[in-house]
């Protein structure tokens, strides 16, 4: 059904609606190879990806995208449609993405803190229907709504991109078509839980980046982290770098967001009476964009006396370098005098990154100051250099690699790494399924990535999660695992837990933010009816637990209500009725179509 995307698209919204909640005449209701599918929720804001020109002047147009895509046999399969997709090379899974234009479109230099909260919302509220989110965006702003995104989206667990181009995407040459491609291949085949952006042909860490050229396709550079991903004639992925959240809470978004910061940028003769100015009420954070690695001159008195009153009363000022790579630190007396003014170190963020994180930490609720300088200082989402304390070890501290690497007459770092790449997955696997977690603790010091599959992509929380070993899911839930994870089969480590009855594990997943995918959710009613008619109470309770609806009709449209043989499963498959629909009115219904009566067991209803 090809009218999904259109449908959307021409909708002008600015609010997403989850597919499920969709009219059924919307729903991508043919779920033929749907394991192989994997879904992807586009998002137009706007900017010149999608621009034409108008009296020599470029402006966003719209409900022209989906419309302009369907023309473009790399963007659309006629064959397979069902919604807008291709077909990945090479790849187990079909990319599915649906598009979803905001109205008006915005050039992003008009983005504002508000739009921050409406793409965000958005995502949140899809969060649940989609593998991972594209985000259509203008050049010029990017870094900043990248930078603000990573620290509203709480425990994140899935991919958000943001990608846009530097000439329109209906323009012959155009980087739009390349940029548009691989974020969608990224966002749709790889769980990496980061708000990142993609531009020629990399993927960086969102808050890491900025803007350094107006006029090349390659717009964007990240001085102080390399890429997270590569796209060449393989896509390569950088596991070491890519950010774990190491945390078992539920995805949020938080789009309360502080507006009483700014960007002061040291000059040569700046005036006290400037700076004086600037840092007045109700300013509540600042970004001082300073010399070198963070240098102020000493011998102005009157400017430094300006700096210490304002973080006497409370404004938290962050000092970062004007140098576009680099760290700040205390080697030189010109930079220890901010220290003793009360300034913050921003060590190697971007002053993206500083200004959004301000704004995010100064707008929560509950935190003294104390507390709030104190997460400034944090590295909250990969935004900083890590301390260094307790690094990793190197892999030629691993007597196991070592005894490998003897063996195969091998010495050189990378080959050392390629070793420790291709062990680590089924060592870990291996880990998991015995319950061992100083192993699995031994093999994440030398330095793999716990949520990388083995050849069948399935990742050490799968086989835990299968075996039931609550310990060591919790161990890898803290460690950054994803639970987003898919197989080749596409399970993931919840629907494992579903089917080896693992309460425990469904319940800890699901805290997490685990969930059923769109595709197992639209079979679960015909697995719940299976279940009912066997009077298997037990299935019926992990399949709640994991989020199935109990009254989902199954193939043939009955609920599992219908074919209940139990009164004591009748109880439990009545709970998610609401009072229009009470167990009297729904028996009295369900007895005229029996040919047997069915007696309802005691229940009390106000």
């Amino acid at each position: 059904m090809t009218s999904l995307a259109r449908a959307l698209s021409n909708s002008k919204t600015s609010d997403a609606e989850c597919l499920d909640s969709l009219p059924n005449a919307m729903r991508n209701c043919t779920l033929h190879g749907s394991r192989r599918e994997v879904r992807v929720l586009v998002i137009n804001t706007g900017g010149t990806i999608g621009m034409k020109s108008h009296n020599d002047v470029l402006s966003p147009e719209s409900n022209a995208f989906v419309e302009g895509l369907r023309k473009l046999t790399t963007f659309h399969d006629e064959q397979y449609a069902q919604d807008t997709a291709f077909r990945p090379p090479r790849h187990l899974f079909i990319v599915v993405y649906t598009f979803l234009e905001y109205s008006p479109l915005l050039d992003s230099s008009n983005m504002s803190t508000e739009d921050w909260g409406k793409i965000g919302k958005d995502i949140e509220k899809n969060y649940e229907c989609y593998n991972g989110f594209v985000i259509l965006h203008g050049t010029d702003t990017m870094a900043y709504t990248a930078s603000a995104l990573s620290f509203m989206c709480e425990h994140l667990g899935k991919p958000v991109i943001l990608t846009g181009s530097q000439v329109p995407i209906y323009e012959m040459r155009s980087d739009g078509r390349d940029n548009l491609m691989g974020a969608l291949l990224i966002a749709g085949l790889f769980v990496i839980p980061e708000v990142c952006v993609y531009f020629r042909n990399k993927l960086y860490r969102g808050n890491r980046v900025t803007k350094v050229d107006t006029g090349s396709f390659n717009a964007f550079a990240s001085p102080n982290l390399p890429p997270l991903a590569k796209m060449d004639v393989d896509i390569t992925v950088n596991w070491d770098t890519v950010w774990r959240a190491n945390t078992s809470t539920k995805f949020r978004v938080r789009t309360e967001l502080n507006r009483n910061v700014g960007l002061l940028r040291l000059f040569p003769g700046i005036t006290a009476a400037t700076v004086r100015s600037f840092l007045q009420p109700p300013m509540e954070g600042v970004v001082l964009e300073t010399y070198g690695t963070g240098n102020a001159p000493d011998n102005r008195a009157d400017l430094l006396a300006e700096l210490k009153e304002a973080t006497d009363r409370g404004v938290i000022i962050i000092n970062t370098t004007q140098c576009l790579r680099g760290t700040v630190s205390k080697v030189y007396a010109t930079g220890e005098v901010l220290y003793k003014a009360g300034l913050l170190p921003g060590v190697d963020m971007t002053p993206e990154a500083v200004l959004s994180k301000l704004s995010y930490v100064l707008a929560i609720e509950g935190l003294d100051h104390q507390t709030k300088k104190k997460m400034m200082a944090q590295n909250l989402r990969g935004e900083m250099m890590a301390d260094l304390a307790g690094a990793k070890l190197d892999l030629s501290d691993s007597r196991f690699i070592q005894v490998i690497a003897k063996s195969l007459s091998i010495s050189c770092k990378e080959e050392l790494e390629a070793i420790r790449d291709a062990l680590a997955p089924p060592l870990a696997c291996a880990a998991a399924k015995i319950g061992d977690v100083e192993a699995l603790e031994s093999i994440r010091e030398m330095g793999s990535y716990l949520s990388v599959g083995d050849y069948d992509g399935r990742t050490p929380l799968h086989i835990a999660a299968c075996e039931g070993h609550l310990k060591v899911v919790q161990y890898l839930l803290e460690h950054g695992s994803s639970v987003h994870s898919r197989d080749r089969y596409g399970d993931t480590p919840l629907s494992n837990a579903v089917r080896f009855r693992r309460k425990d594990i469904v319940r800890l997943l699901r805290k997490t933010g685990a969930h059923l995918s769109r595709e197992q959710l639209a079979v679960s009613g015909t697995e719940l009816c299976s279940l009912a008619a066997h009077g298997d109470l037990d299935g019926l309770q992990i399949w709640h637990l994991a989020g199935a609806v109990l009254n989902t009709p199954g193939y043939d449209g009955q609920s599992a209500l219908s074919v209940v043989s139990t009164g004591v499963l009748l109880r439990f498959l009545l709970l998610p009725y609401s009072p229009k629909n009470t167990p009297l009115t729904f028996s009295y219904n369900l007895f005229c179509r029996c040919s047997s009566p069915i007696f309802l067991p005691p229940h009390t209803h106000s």
